[in-house]
C-alpha cells in the first residue's frame, strides 16, 4: 500500500474570502518525485489544467517550472484575488500509485469545518469537481454530516451551486468541472458545450472551462 498524505498545508492569504476545494495531488508530489514542468504548489501538476485556466482569464504569465518563482507567482496571485486552497483530503492509501479518486482507500479528511471558523470571511468555497464518488463535494457532504450541517441546492445549473449555514453566516459552494483530462470526457456530454461547439468548431473543453471558472474567480 502506498501511503499518500497531501503535501501542502492550507494556503489561506490575508483577507481570503474563497476557497479552492479538492481532493490530492498525484502521488509524486508526496513522494517527491517531481515531472519535468511541475509546480511544487496545489494543483502544479504540468498536466493539470487550473494553472493553465486561469492563466488565460487574468493573462498571469505564469511559468511553469520547479522552481521558487513559479510557486511565488502561484500564491502572489491567490493574495491577490483573496482566494485560498484547502483540499479536504488529508491522507489515503492506494493499492495502485495513480491519481484516481476512486482508486483512494481508508480515507482521512482534513477538517475545512474549523477552518472557516478560523477564517470568518470566507464566503464561497470553489470544488474542483463534483458530487461523484471521492470527489471533492461527496468528501464535504459527508464532513457536514460530521457537524449536522447539509448542502441546499441552489442551482441546479452547471456548474451546481449550494449553501449551507455555519452559525450566523451563508456559504455558498460551486462544483466546478474538474480541472484534469479526466473530465473532459463528461464537458463533452454536456448540451451547452455541444451547442458552443457548433457555432464555433474550434471551441474546445478547455475554452469551456475558461468561460466557467472566470464567473467565479
Amino acid at each position: 500500500m502506498f501511503q499518500h498524505t497531501h503535501p501542502y498545508e492550507p494556503f489561506f492569504p490575508a483577507g481570503v474570502t474563497k476557497l479552492i476545494v479538492g481532493t490530492l495531488p498525484p502521488p509524486r508530489f508526496t513522494s517527491g518525485k517531481l515531472k519535468e514542468g511541475d509546480v511544487d504548489f496545489c494543483y502544479g501538476s504540468i498536466s493539470g489544467l487550473l494553472w493553465p485556466v486561469l492563466d488565460r482569464i487574468f493573462d498571469l504569465d505564469l511559468i511553469f517550472e520547479t522552481t521558487q518563482k513559479a510557486i511565488d507567482q502561484r500564491k502572489n496571485f491567490l493574495a491577490s484575488r483573496g482566494i485560498g486552497v484547502c483540499d479536504i483530503v488529508h491522507s489515503c492509501e492506494r493499492e495502485k500509485i495513480d491519481a484516481s479518486d476512486l482508486g483512494m482507500q481508508h480515507i482521512q479528511l482534513r477538517d475545512v469545518v474549523s477552518y472557516l471558523h478560523q477564517y470568518p470571511n470566507i464566503e464561497t468555497l470553489l470544488f474542483t469537481g463534483g458530487n461523484s464518488k471521492n470527489g471533492p463535494e461527496y468528501f464535504f457532504r459527508k464532513h457536514l454530516r460530521e457537524y449536522q450541517l447539509k448542502l441546499e441546492v441552489v442551482s441546479n445549473d452547471i456548474p451546481r451551486i449550494h449553501s449551507f449555514r455555519l452559525g450566523e453566516r451563508t456559504i455558498k459552494t460551486v462544483s466546478l468541472i474538474a480541472p484534469s483530462g479526466a473530465a473532459n470526457r463528461s464537458i463533452g456530454s454536456l448540451q451547452t458545450y455541444k451547442d458552443l461547439k457548433n457555432q464555433n468548431p474550434t471551441f474546445n473543453t478547455i475554452d469551456f472551462r475558461v468561460l466557467q471558472y472566470k464567473d467565479y474567480f
